[in-house]
């Protein structure tokens, strides 16, 4: 209780709506931005393993943008969903357990619910 009420404090934690915003912005930056510098990076250097994971990552990064603007809308609407979460990149899917992850080929015995 006192860790959340010293975020509270000092202004970390705000309503879903604002944190939900400011994740959707965030992860929007990351993706379109960090991963994208990455990639080119680990390309000069003829890096073929960071670069597929950097693309993996950046890829994963997009969809959780989408996500999170999707749960606003949840949040608006009152509606409730489960993700499922791979356990290999964190590719998150939203409402149904795919069979294979899109991003890394993982089946899907490799996904949480949450």
């Amino acid at each position: 209780m006192c860790g959340t009420r010293s975020l509270r404090m000092l202004r970390e934690i705000k309503s879903t709506e604002e944190n939900l915003t400011s994740s959707f912005k965030s992860e929007t930056k990351v993706a379109g931005v960090a991963y994208n510098d990455f990639v080119k990076l680990a390309a000069g250097e003829g890096n073929e393993p960071a670069i597929a994971v950097f693309r993996q990552s950046r890829d994963v990064e997009n969809i959780h943008g989408k996500l999170y603007e999707k749960a606003l809308g949840y949040m608006i609407g009152e509606r409730e969903t489960t993700y499922y979460v791979c356990r290999v990149c964190g590719f998150v899917s939203d409402g149904v357990l795919p069979e294979k992850c899109p991003i890394c080929g993982a089946k899907n015995e490799e996904f949480v619910e949450r």
